[in-house]
């Protein structure tokens, strides 16, 4: 019976943690491309799937909108002076054997066209264009390689080169064309409507090509990945703004080695926007001012860049200077979390459609008012952000670079309410062996259980019953052998009653048991044996047979012996030579 309720509560757990692994999903784990791209910098992009046929694309987060945003064909053959490899430089694949220069609209049979409008992306810096919207299929990553497709998502295909690299939305901001009547979700949104991730939100670091060796950006949905930062107790509410909901203030910026040696980049506590939809910073005019004279940029007009010549540049990376942008609501530096990045995540390049050819610059720009100040993509190579929407907060921390070899520490973000059920302790056990530290679930973060779990738990399970089976077998058997102990030692006290009975009927005829008087009563004998040192009382009958054991408890009972009379027996019989 033991056996058989083990069995049913194996089976109830097991079927508990599939049904809990089902219904809780896990965060997903956007695998980045493996290419460096971009014309404004080098940043690690990621696969999106669009259409059928499906046409791939290299693009790059962005946290300021939630559409899909990929170059089309027309916009490489309208530039002048294209390169030849444009398509490919805008984040195209190869589609249906030739090279592509874009979305391909007339190629995909799942495509439902909306019309043409601006994007309103970053307005207000002029980070803005005009593209053809419409719905299609779109999925993340390699086809079959795990990751999600999902139907009717706001495509935008854009031609000019104000977005050159196309761009994944993070917002869960729905999509509005000509009014709010007919809002269209974003892809972040319907990932988790869809039960694809267990909230709305992210974690995010651009990644760093000037790394030796170069470190990839890392991107997970629903939640975040714990080995690529450095964890602190420090969280900001979204700004009330939809539009701009990771914002915070820069209580100060400073930088190290430079050509003012130890300088503070910026006086006063300034609120900006920190947004990874864009490459640069926009930061007040007097704060560029300072940055100019402190590194040896120069302010280039026609395209509003900073650019460095050769000989400043190789005395910057001589001098290697830090900056460090403290961060937080107040200037209590307990509430304030530091970025420091080095002189190497400014060392970019700037190329076609800004310059023939590539032009060192650094990514500095400069912002007229509160809504063009923001800290853009080249501060994500240093900075890991973990937004998350369905508790209206996020948090910024230091960025970690792991080796290739480490594995992610992905962990899941749950909407208040749906976290999982702790599983239950295991009991503690004598093993004296040293035990393995475990690494942290991840989730994985792991939200649920995996299915190598379930494996593990199973394939525990069944040598949990194996070992129960065993000692039932042993505990019988061990039942089993005492039992016939016990019926051999009780025959020979039997067979030595029965001899002493014999002799003393044979001497006196009537059998006085050791410490009892007159034992006869109507053909029933009480008789009482001692062995080891207890007293063991019960009746037999006139042949002698053992009838029924008596309590040998410190009270007095009264036992029938036949013939309706009543007997007082008093079982304290501990020691020889005390009567009834």
């Amino acid at each position: 019976m033991a056996f058989h309720h083990v069995c049913l509560f194996l089976s109830s757990f097991l079927s508990i943690a599939v049904a809990q692994n089902d219904s809780l999903p896990k965060p997903f784990s956007f695998s980045n491309s493996q290419i460096w791209d971009g014309n404004d910098g080098k940043w690690s992009s990621f696969l999106v799937r669009v259409g059928t046929p499906e046409q791939t694309f290299r693009v790059l987060p962005a946290s300021r909108h939630g559409e899909t945003i990929i170059p089309i064909a027309e916009g490489c053959e309208k530039m002048r002076n294209a390169p030849s490899n444009c398509g490919d430089l805008r984040g195209s694949y190869v589609f249906q054997g030739t090279e592509s220069d874009g979305f391909q609209v007339n190629e995909t049979q799942s495509w439902h066209q909306i019309g043409i409008y601006e994007m309103g992306i970053r307005p207000e810096i002029g980070f803005d264009a005009s593209a053809l919207y419409g719905l299609d299929n779109v999925g993340l990553q390699v086809a079959n390689s795990g990751g999600p497709t999902l139907g009717n998502m706001v495509v935008a295909g854009v031609a000019q080169p104000t977005v050159f690299v196309g761009q994944f939305g993070l917002s869960p901001k729905p999509s509005n064309f000509s009014g709010l009547n007919s809002p269209q979700k974003s892809f972040m949104q319907k990932l988790r409507d869809d039960n694809h991730i267990p909230s709305v939100s992210y974690g995010y670091t651009a990644g760093a090509y000037y790394k030796i060796p170069k470190v990839h950006g890392s991107l997970t949905l629903g939640g975040y990945d714990q080995s690529r930062f450095t964890p602190n107790n420090i969280t900001f509410p979204f700004d009330a703004d939809d539009d701009r909901p990771t914002s915070l203030t820069v209580q100060s910026i400073t930088a190290q080695n430079t050509l003012e040696r130890t300088v503070t980049l910026l006086l006063d506590a300034t609120y900006v926007a920190i947004d990874s939809t864009v490459p640069h910073m926009w930061l007040p005019d007097d704060v560029c001012d300072r940055f100019e004279k402190s590194f040896g940029l120069t302010y280039d007009n026609k395209t509003d860049l900073y650019t460095i010549n050769d000989t400043m540049h190789q005395q910057m990376l001589e001098l290697n200077p830090t900056i460090t942008i403290s961060l937080g609501e107040t200037s209590d530096p307990t509430a304030c979390v530091n970025i420091v990045l080095p002189y190497g995540a400014f060392d970019v390049q700037a190329s076609f459609p800004y310059y023939k050819e590539a032009v060192n610059y650094f990514p500095l720009r400069r912002g007229k008012n509160e809504t063009q100040y923001t800290l853009g993509r080249v501060v994500f190579q240093e900075m890991y952000i973990v937004a998350d929407y369905s508790q209206g907060q996020f948090s910024v921390h230091q960025a970690l670079f792991p080796s290739t070899v480490e594995e992610p520490q992905i962990k899941a973000i749950y909407v208040p309410g749906e976290e999982p059920k702790p599983e239950p302790k295991p009991e503690p056990t004598t093993n004296t062996k040293k035990p393995t530290p475990s690494t942290s679930q991840t989730a994985s973060a792991k939200a649920g259980i995996s299915g190598r779990a379930i494996g593990g738990i199973i394939a525990g399970s069944i040598a949990g019953i194996g070992l129960i089976g065993f000692l039932a077998f042993f505990l019988l058997r061990r039942r089993r052998r005492n039992r016939q102990r016990s019926s051999k030692t009780n025959s020979e006290h039997n067979l030595k009653l029965e001899r002493d009975m014999h002799s003393s009927q044979a001497s006196s005829g009537m059998y006085t048991p050791k410490g009892f008087g007159n034992g006869f009563v109507h053909g029933r004998t009480l008789c009482a044996t001692e062995a080891d040192d207890a007293a063991q009382v019960f009746e037999v009958d006139s042949q002698h047979r053992r009838l029924h054991e008596l309590s040998s408890q410190s009270t007095c009972i009264v036992h029938e012996i036949g013939g309706g009379e009543r007997m007082k027996v008093r079982t304290d019989v501990m020691q020889a030579g005390r009567r009834i």
